[in-house]
């Protein structure tokens, strides 16, 4: 019988299936990550076993998720039709789309903002300005205060001995980490949670006025310059808004399908 060789493409792939997710930074990430050959090899070692890279240019690490016909075949339409497949309870997925609102939402913010001024400084200082990378998502993302959790959303979300045995969920399942006092995002918060989807629904919905009661002093003043920058570009979409046409079916963009996963 035939057998692979245990090539650069298998290491990786062999990696990720023990360890879940990897940082960017490690050596063989870094080189699929730039090296389309190997990026296609990895990806078609893992969907023989009906898994797919997961990668996000705004996250620290790159993960695994299945594949949908494995999903069907793994856990069935009624695995499907649930909230999660990692088996959270309904209080423990609203903690995740808080703690995701409140470290993720800021943080991408950051990201982007820093990324534009290295862009201003780079056209104002160089006749060509070149490609800068963004922001590393651990010099910019946010740690929540477990107090301030605690007295903000604690009544919503189960009170303490709830909120505790959830947060020690989301840390096992890699979500978050847990550093004394604070909580701070895990390898995966941002990569099996979609923003493009998440975003406009928590800041243009009732979640918005929700979030709003953080008294949590890193991520209030944040939060509060994210929503008011919402609220000052809303206006100019109105009035730029194109006259109503024939809807038109979206193409699929398969780099968003990283929020079934959780």
């Amino acid at each position: 019988m035939s057998q692979h060789a245990f090539d650069e493409a298998a290491q990786l792939a062999a990696q990720l299936l023990a360890r879940r997710w990897l940082p960017r930074n490690h050596a063989l990430v870094r080189r699929a990550l730039i090296d389309t050959e190997l990026w296609a090899a990895l990806n078609q070692r893992l969907a023989a076993v009906g898994m797919r890279v997961i990668d996000n240019l705004y996250a620290d690490h790159i993960c695994l998720a299945m594949l949908r016909p494995a999903e069907v075949s793994v856990f069935g339409e009624t695995g499907l039709a649930a909230n999660n497949n990692l088996d959270l309870p309904r209080d423990g997925v609203a903690l995740l789309v808080v703690l995701w609102s409140l470290i993720v939402l800021p943080k991408r913010q950051r990201q982007i903002a820093r990324a534009d001024a290295q862009d201003g400084e780079a056209g104002q200082g160089e006749m060509f300005a070149t490609d800068k990378p963004l922001p590393l998502a651990a010099s910019v993302s946010p740690t929540v205060s477990y107090r301030s959790l605690l007295a903000d959303f604690g009544n919503q979300l189960g009170k303490k001995m709830r909120l505790d045995a959830n947060l020690k969920l989301l840390e096992r399942n890699g979500f978050i980490i847990r550093r004394g006092e604070d909580i701070a995002e895990g390898p995966l918060l941002d990569l099996l949670l979609d923003y493009e989807t998440l975003a406009p629904r928590i800041l243009d919905g009732a979640l918005a006025d929700v979030l709003a009661r953080s008294t949590d002093p890193t991520v209030a003043p944040l939060l509060a310059k994210l929503r008011q920058a919402e609220q000052e570009e809303l206006p100019d979409a109105l009035d730029d808004e194109p006259a109503p046409q024939a809807a038109v079916a979206p193409q699929h963009n398969q780099n968003n399908e990283n929020n079934s996963e959780s």
